[in-house]
């Protein structure tokens, strides 16, 4: 049992544990990833971030890769399809002392793969392979030895499966690790992620792979872990209003067992926390904006949720959120 949970060894570095935060667009700040760390995510990965927005410094590009005070191992996640951006854009990066730099290779959100990067880089492995090379050069031009690592798709399309062809070209050229979400651009987050796609990976390059789709529970992490052989997992959309499930999958793969989840007070204190860390890093009127969709998340599921919700919803300030918490 103890086997399911353990390091993952990088050069240069040893992440403590293989549960991870993936890199959430609009959810996986600072202060979600403070949360989650304090709740047992191992390492967790920031938004996606543009290399083009970091050389251009770009104030809110910037801010991406700002760590949470609590975090000892940070991913920087960052996207472009042009090498000499990717290698430009690794000083400032590094000056945010990351534990591992990540290219986006599986974003399929038009604005992104428009410009060739994200899920376009999986109709373009040859470019792939040099803007991971690139990375990787732009580090050792900073004197620094920190592991670049991809997360890909399973393919642009059901008729393109060619993970396996990505992944290889990005450990040719220098990737330590490769995360795969197995469903292909076209599918988006619908439909169903195919996990043995995972294990094919797990038997066909050496370096860790990391498994993300469909992890909405501890025993779902149990389970990818079990069938294919991944060497972590990876959770995006189960996390939301539960970071609970960091701990708690933490557990399962250690001892067998799955804790309860927590009392619905705990999850209220848990939302404040969070909402005052959101408070602090972006100013009350940002945070309390900003944190309608996260507070809703916690409340998911919730006895009377839906009337809440509409409270939630129409809050615009600090007090009011907390007023509202603190009688539910």
């Amino acid at each position: 049992m103890n086997s399911l949970y353990h390091e993952i060894e990088l050069p240069g570095i040893t992440i403590p544990g293989n549960i991870f935060l993936a890199p959430i667009a609009g959810f996986s700040d600072a202060p979600f990833r403070s949360i989650s760390t304090k709740l047992g995510a191992d390492m967790c990965f920031t938004e996606m971030v543009s290399c083009d927005g970091i050389i251009r410094e770009g104030e809110k590009t910037i801010a991406l890769m700002n760590p949470a005070e609590n975090e000892k191992f940070l991913a920087i996640q960052v996207f472009t399809s042009d090498p000499e951006i990717a290698k430009e854009s690794m000083q400032t990066v590094l000056e945010y002392n990351p534990s591992v730099i990540d290219l986006n290779c599986g974003c399929p959100v038009p604005k992104v793969i428009k410009n060739g990067a994200g899920s376009a880089l999986m109709k373009d492995t040859v470019r792939l392979g040099e803007v991971v090379k690139a990375m990787n050069e732009g580090i050792a031009a900073a004197g620094k030895n920190i592991p670049v690592s991809v997360k890909i798709r399973s393919g642009w399309d059901s008729g393109s499966l060619n993970f396996l062809e990505a992944a290889e070209t990005a450990v040719e050229s220098g990737a330590s690790m490769v995360s795969l979400h197995p469903r292909t651009r076209v599918q988006g987050y619908s439909g169903k992620a195919d996990w043995t796609l995972i294990k094919i990976l797990k038997e066909n390059i050496t370096v860790p792979v990391i498994g993300s789709g469909d992890l909405f529970s501890p025993e779902d992490a149990y389970n990818m872990i079990s069938s294919t052989r991944c060497d972590g997992v990876m959770f995006s959309r189960g996390s939301l209003g539960n970071p609970w499930i960091f701990s708690m999958t933490r557990e399962l793969l250690t001892i067998g067992t799955v804790p309860p989840p927590p009392r619905e007070n705990e999850k209220i204190r848990t939302a404040l926390e969070h909402l005052e860390l959101a408070v602090q890093l972006h100013g009350e009127q940002r945070a309390c904006r900003e944190m309608k969709k996260h507070l809703c998340s916690y409340i998911k599921g919730s006895s009377g949720a839906a009337s809440l919700r509409n409270r939630i919803v129409h809050a615009s300030s600090f007090e009011e959120y907390r007023s509202i918490l603190s009688l539910y």
